[in-house]
């Protein structure tokens, strides 16, 4: 059995620092936002009988989901690159659908300045480290001058 709607914007308010926005004045058209950023990972709407969802995907991953189920296809509405609509017919299973979810999640969440803070975290109190050396840490050694900033 597909999800329903609820079922699907639950999902999406589970994770941290989220919640439900209607933006377009239109109940058909209900967002879940990252509070930290409030941009959009999770759109929900009813289009030719189904629920159809849209979530941010990393570019080579938009079309494996596509290559896989017939039921993902270019964004509605949005970047057909960066975004997948999943029609919500019941073909595609529950974890693949919460998993596709979860990165577009993980996507809109993450920013390099956050990504930095954690890394500075991590160093021992009376130790030192190089913008590079915080840049590794914070996963892309290209980033030294956001690390200086």
């Amino acid at each position: 059995m597909p999800f329903s709607r609820q079922q699907i914007l639950e999902y999406g308010l589970s994770f941290p620092d989220t919640y439900q926005d209607a933006p377009f004045h239109d109940e058909n058209w209900q967002l879940v936002r990252y509070r930290g950023n409030k941009k959009a990972f999770l759109w929900t709407y009813d289009k030719d009988g189904y629920l159809n969802i849209n979530v941010k995907t990393d570019p080579e991953k938009a079309f494996f989901w596509r290559d896989i189920y017939r039921s993902v296809i270019p964004g509605y509405h949005q970047n057909k690159k960066h975004w997948n609509t999943i029609i919500l017919d019941g073909s595609i299973p529950e974890s693949d659908v919460k998993m596709m979810i979860a990165e577009s999640y993980d996507l809109i969440s993450d920013s390099p300045a956050k990504r930095i803070y954690e890394a500075v975290k991590r160093i021992p109190y009376g130790h030192v480290a190089t913008y590079a050396q915080v840049a590794e840490m914070a996963g892309n050694p290209g980033m030294t001058r956001a690390v200086g900033n």
